[in-house]
């Protein structure tokens, strides 16, 4: 398989959980990691699912079917191969960029929302109702909303076990589940082993089960290439004082999480992200993993997004150098949208500036941006901006905490970008930059911001917007976003 041809085994067509055999079986054989997290191949003849890069031996053709989702392979009574972590592989990037109805979903589903509000809640937030919910996810991921909340609340389970010395029973509430009895048996079922079986062997991590916290060390899985220089140049340069922290080895901050709140470590290394969560409330973890997967962007396909801006005389020497760059998101989608404000027309020095006054400082400790609420009550002085910003910056505010404006990972894009263009002094550029960082579009252009026309110019494109606007149409759908990210590059 060529490096740059993108991977074809996905979920395509109407019925969306019909793989094609010969790509998928011809994935395995070459063990391409490029195809994790697209499908999972279960074996019959063992009853064990691998992630398609899995070391071991290729099983037969007459013993294997892929399936689109590590859900589904648990529903159909398949255990997870403990050899390959097949429960850990990356997440499709299909379901991460897609702005329908089942790939908001599955942001949502990642972000612990059916854990807490139940498959209502799910289907409230997406305003359809739980059967027709059901019936979209099960056509297109061979599972339902339920399923695949028990697949994640199982893989956060056995990161807990594998890397803390919390007891068990204090595990099994914090993954999410209804009683130890349902703890015990899904692990056992999924990994067809028991919790103390998966808990045996492992070093003691010293980390002590008290008042629900946890340090949790993991590792972030991703799709290579990665860019890490372009991707820790960006979160450095806009990195708000007492929020985050950034070194050339690594990038730290801290996180507001629906329990409590957490700082987290990520240092890159070969093939994954390190992590270090520190959690005041396990229950936590999985939203948090979520977070920063969505934040660096892992769940990307760098091989199709590489392929398609390579064709592009003027980008193609852009991809040869620098291969994998990515898109930096956000972890939190307010305080995306307050930076997006804050950054109108002022340098990123600047903006850096005015947001660090917007944050209470906690000692040495780094603490999360204050929510809509926090904000909404902070004095005038607190805002280092002319009073039309302020207006913004708390009409932003107000729209977030009475509903009216959803920035989390399951809003509908051109709701919000209706919603956020509404409010005044709100244009154009700032609803496309929220779009790009915080709501993760793919597919966005930011053709009037300076900096990118200067790439432009730089790369030999037209640096107005309605000639830059056609060129990019033409050429770069459906991965605009990352150019978007190049042309900053060469500017």
């Amino acid at each position: 398989m060529s490096e740059n041809r993108q991977p074809r085994c996905r979920p395509r067509g109407r019925i969306g959980h019909v793989l094609d055999f010969e790509q998928c079986y011809r994935a395995v054989d070459s063990r391409d990691a490029r195809f994790d997290g697209w499908f999972v191949t279960a074996v019959t003849s063992t009853r064990i699912y691998c992630r398609p890069s899995c070391p071991a031996m290729t099983p037969k053709r007459a013993n294997v079917r892929f399936l689109p989702s590590a859900a589904a392979a648990q529903k159909d009574g398949f255990r997870a191969c403990l050899r390959c972590r097949p429960d850990a592989a990356p997440g499709s990037p299909e379901w991460d960029t897609r702005a329908d109805v089942v790939g908001r979903a599955m942001r949502l589903i990642a972000d612990g929302v059916v854990d807490r509000e139940g498959v209502p809640g799910l289907a409230g937030k997406l305003s359809y109702t739980e059967r027709h919910l059901h019936r979209m996810l099960t056509d297109q991921l061979g599972a339902g909303p339920l399923a695949l909340a028990r697949a994640q609340r199982a893989q956060t389970a056995r990161i807990l076990i594998e890397t803390t010395d919390l007891g068990l029973a204090e595990i099994a509430f914090a993954a999410g589940f209804g009683s130890v009895r349902q703890f015990n048996d899904t692990i056992r079922e999924i990994y067809g082993r028991t919790p103390s079986q998966l808990r045996a062997g492992r070093r003691a991590t010293g980390q002590a089960a008290e008042a629900g916290a946890a340090t949790v060390n993991l590792r972030l899985a991703y799709r290579p290439p990665l860019h890490t220089t372009s991707l820790l140049g960006y979160l450095a340069a806009r990195a708000v004082p007492g929020v985050e922290e950034a070194t050339p080895e690594g990038y730290g901050r801290a996180l507001r999480l629906p329990h409590g709140a957490a700082t987290v470590v990520l240092r890159f290394a070969d093939g994954h992200v390190d992590a270090t969560l520190r959690l005041d409330d396990v229950r936590d973890l999985a939203p948090a993993v979520a977070r920063c997967r969505r934040m660096l962007d892992l769940d990307a396909d760098p091989a199709a997004v590489d392929a398609l801006l390579a064709r592009d005389p003027a980008l193609a020497a852009s991809v040869r150098a620098e291969p994998g760059v990515r898109v930096p998101r956000a972890a939190d989608g307010f305080e995306l949208a307050v930076r997006a404000v804050v950054g109108q027309q002022i340098s990123v020095a600047g903006a850096r500036r005015v947001l660090g006054r917007l944050v209470a400082p906690d000692g040495d400790q780094l603490a999360a941006f204050p929510d809509a609420a926090a904000l909404l009550a902070l004095p005038d002085e607190a805002f280092a901006m002319p009073a039309a910003r302020r207006r913004t910056l708390r009409a932003l505010a107000a729209a977030v905490a009475d509903g009216g404006l959803r920035l989390d990972p399951g809003a509908d894009r051109a709701e919000t970008e209706k919603a956020l263009l509404a409010l005044p002094g709100v244009g154009p550029w700032t609803a496309q930059y929220v779009a790009l960082r915080a709501l993760g579009d793919p597919d966005v252009l930011l053709a009037t911001d300076l900096a990118v026309r200067r790439g432009a110019r730089a790369a030999g494109l037209p640096d107005n917007p309605t000639g830059l606007g056609r060129h990019a149409a033409e050429h770069w759908a459906p991965w605009r976003s990352y150019a978007t990210m190049r042309l900053w590059r060469l500017a």
